[in-house]
């Protein structure tokens, strides 16, 4: 899979890789796509900021991330070796997703789970066929690698425990997953960086190098990426102008978010709009 800052393209087929990472070695910038990927930690630590959450992820933690989740991957403890599947929502059969719990709503939101000691073997195992089929693809392993998927998915809900609130989250980095919440919340106001600063408890110097620090981008690039999010959801689901749709996000100028939602979702906000009625 590619690695890169923003949107990354669709795939065709399930993927799975495997990699190790050394203390340092993080993702060049944030960024989502329009697709499923399950984490796992084989070994050491894996530091992911997901939406407005910070989370350390262990030896034995999965993470589930839906399409279009804004994330951004750290390794501050030490080397990690992690694997990640992509897929998406049909590579997940009706048989396998109603045996799902919740059905079809239990893809539909990050989920973080951890496998006891005792199942890690039996699940790393499978990870590693997964990986190394997709090392030698041939036209047997996009069906292969898709029933392996959903092998994967049941035997996770069989016997992993489900974390539903932040593991261990550095003291140092409250107070950037507070100014994250801010901007979530407030994203359709005027804010500034001196409002976002104050929820902090930062000055906005020090708030704008620490957040950087911690998430890996910077405090207006967050807010503009959450507008735009919003921006696309209303595109899809209200009549509302462009301008209209803008101004309900946060941004004064139209010509301005016009721009950036080309760069981010790399079409204009109306061809957006054709296309999520016309799929």
């Amino acid at each position: 899979m590619p690695q890169h800052c923003g949107p990354r393209p669709s795939i065709e087929r399930v993927y799975a890789e495997r990699r190790q990472r050394s203390a340092g070695d993080d993702m060049p910038g944030h960024h989502w796509h329009p697709y499923y990927e399950l984490f796992y930690v084989e070994a050491g630590v894996s530091s992911y900021l997901v939406e407005n959450e910070i989370y350390d992820l262990h030896e034995g933690d999965f993470l589930l991330l839906p399409p279009h989740t804004f994330h951004f991957t750290r390794y501050r403890f030490g080397p990690c070796t992690r694997v990640a599947v992509f897929f998406r929502a049909g590579d997940v059969g009706a048989a396998a997703r109603q045996a799902l719990p919740g059905q079809a709503d239990f893809l539909g939101r990050v989920r973080i789970w951890q496998t006891p000691e005792p199942s890690r073997r039996r699940m790393e195992t499978l990870l590693e066929r997964m990986a190394a089929e997709d090392t030698q693809p041939d036209a047997y392993t996009a069906p292969l690698l898709e029933a392996m998927l959903q092998q994967l998915l049941l035997y996770c809900c069989r016997v992993c425990t489900p974390l539903d609130v932040p593991q261990r989250i550095p003291t140092t980095d409250r107070e950037i997953v507070r100014a994250a919440r801010f901007i979530t919340e407030h994203y359709a106001e005027p804010i500034t960086a001196a409002d976002i600063a104050a929820a902090a408890g930062f000055s906005p110097n020090y708030l704008s190098r620490k957040f950087r620090e911690a998430a890996g981008f910077g405090v207006h690039e967050y807010l503009t990426f959450i507008r735009l999010r919003s921006a696309a959801r209303l595109l899809a689901t209200t009549e509302g102008s462009v301008t209209e749709v803008a101004l309900r996000c946060g941004f004064s100028n139209s010509n301005y978010f016009k721009d950036a939602f080309k760069k981010q979702y790399g079409c204009t906000p109306r061809v957006y709009r054709q296309r999520c009625r016309e799929g």
